[in-house]
């Protein structure tokens, strides 16, 4: 299911079929760098992981992460959307792109599509960001997005702090 269209990009829902390339992005060395590992090493492990992640939370919520893909070839690149989390309330916005593909704009492409979408479609008047303290290039990101720097808190599921971002909107 499409849930929006950019210029260069399609992002729709995830969905267990596309558990080989959430495999590959879940391993990269950023990811689990700035991320974290999700310990998950197997098709199998990456198709239980969308099921209990992305597919729960459109279930839950009617956001979550969708599948970045490059409109003219449908290559998948990449994820980005709105995430609930039960210790926030203001939604979060999550992004990765696969280093491949990095450089080319389309982390903010997606990034400021969703948050159109976030605030002109469902309402949203304040989103979040976070990064680990030393993701320079997501922060810049944020940054750029018109987030403004909002100090440091302790993400719950991480023993380090993380810088926090947010826009607001009237």
């Amino acid at each position: 299911m499409t849930i929006l269209e950019t210029e260069r990009l399609i992002l729709r829902q995830i969905f267990t079929d596309d558990a080989e390339f959430m495999l590959s992005l879940l391993n990269e060395p950023d990811w689990i760098k700035y991320i974290g590992d999700r310990g998950i090493q197997t098709v199998e492990a990456a198709k239980q992981y969308i099921q209990d992640g992305p597919m729960t939370m459109y279930e839950e919520y009617g956001i979550g992460l969708y599948l970045v893909e490059l409109k003219e070839s449908e290559t998948p690149i990449g994820i980005c959307g709105l995430i609930q989390r039960d210790f926030l309330k203001d939604v979060d916005l999550g992004f990765a792109i696969s280093l491949k593909y990095w450089g080319c704009g389309y982390a903010c492409e997606a990034a400021n599509a969703i948050l159109t979408y976030g605030t002109e479609v469902l309402g949203f008047r304040r989103i979040v960001g976070f990064t680990s303290l030393d993701n320079e290039k997501s922060a810049n990101l944020l940054l750029k997005l018109g987030m403004n720097e909002e100090g440091k808190m302790k993400f719950v599921s991480m023993t380090e702090d993380v810088r926090l971002f947010a826009i607001n909107y009237e």
